[in-house]
């Protein structure tokens, strides 16, 4: 039946991202208005057809922003995307990827190469000027993917982003620019609670081939999936790059603890603070 399940599900998936690849790419092309909320539609059917389902927590930002989540699988793209009109930060290998690759770049998925420092600069004016144009862009700090039970330590380079302010069109003003940080928790398998046992068949990490993941998550059935926005801050407030990620990973830490145990920890100002000195240390 789990066979049959991811079939039906990988081939739903195919067959509708290369019907709607070229009506995205014309959008693109002539900028046409619908090309911006297709993916978001795109990835609420995926969610539907996947089986997830995505309860949310906190308020998402209204405006234009950085979003800095934690990152456990492939499922998170489709779950961020279906929430809000948005595009991805994703490692320059992507670009490369058949099937996959083609989907970033019809999302206007900004590349970055991880290991070349010197484009860093380059990378973070591409990302100011999507942000300053309007747009929403998704950042997954870790720069790999976790087993889903723990958030790897946030990096700071492309939080430097965050220094550089946006123009308000409506005012013609500049205002610091906006970073929030927002847990993701897979917490039910068909209704149950998923634990560290089958937790990893969702997370793809390490050296996991992409294809037969995606078939095993497939055949196993619906899921659901936590999301929680937390307090937007600018890196006015907090002081500089390092201190922003160090922010950002403590809240999505603190979130991804109070959905899988159910305990959540008392919103102290001073005890965050104190997290984020000690991360920030930690980071030199």
């Amino acid at each position: 039946m789990g066979q049959m399940r991811a079939g039906v599900l990988l081939a739903g998936f195919v067959l509708s991202a290369f019907l709607l690849m070229p009506v995205q790419a014309v959008g693109l092309k002539f900028n046409l208005p619908y090309a911006k909320k297709l993916p978001n539609r795109y990835h609420k059917y995926l969610c539907w057809l996947i089986g997830i389902k995505v309860v949310t927590r906190g308020e998402a930002y209204e405006g234009p922003c950085l979003i800095a989540a934690n990152h456990t699988s492939w499922l998170d793209i489709p779950i961020m995307g279906s929430l809000q009109p948005s595009s991805f930060v994703a490692k320059s290998e992507v670009a490369g990827w058949p099937f996959f690759g083609w989907l970033a770049k019809l999302q206007k998925t900004v590349f970055v190469e991880r290991e070349r420092r010197t484009r860093t600069a380059e990378k973070r004016n591409e990302i100011h000027a999507r942000i300053s144009s309007g747009d929403k862009l998704i950042l997954f700090p870790e720069g790999t993917s976790s087993d889903g039970n723990r958030v790897l330590p946030f990096k700071s380079a492309l939080m430097s982003v965050a220094q550089l302010s946006v123009v308000n069109g409506d005012e013609d003003r500049e205002d610091d620019l906006v970073v929030q940080p927002v847990s993701v928790a897979y917490m039910r398998l068909c209704g149950l609670p998923m634990g560290r046992r089958f937790r990893p068949f969702f997370a793809w990490y390490g050296d996991m081939e992409l294809f037969p993941h995606l078939w095993e998550a497939f055949s196993l059935g619906p899921i659901e999936i936590h999301v929680e926005y937390h307090k937007p801050v600018t890196i006015r407030e907090v002081g500089n790059r390092k201190a922003l990620a160090a922010y950002c990973e403590v809240r999505c830490r603190e979130g991804l603890i109070a959905a899988l145990t159910g305990r959540r920890a008392v919103e102290d100002v001073e005890e965050v603070q104190a997290e984020v000195v000690m991360l920030e240390r930690k980071a030199g």
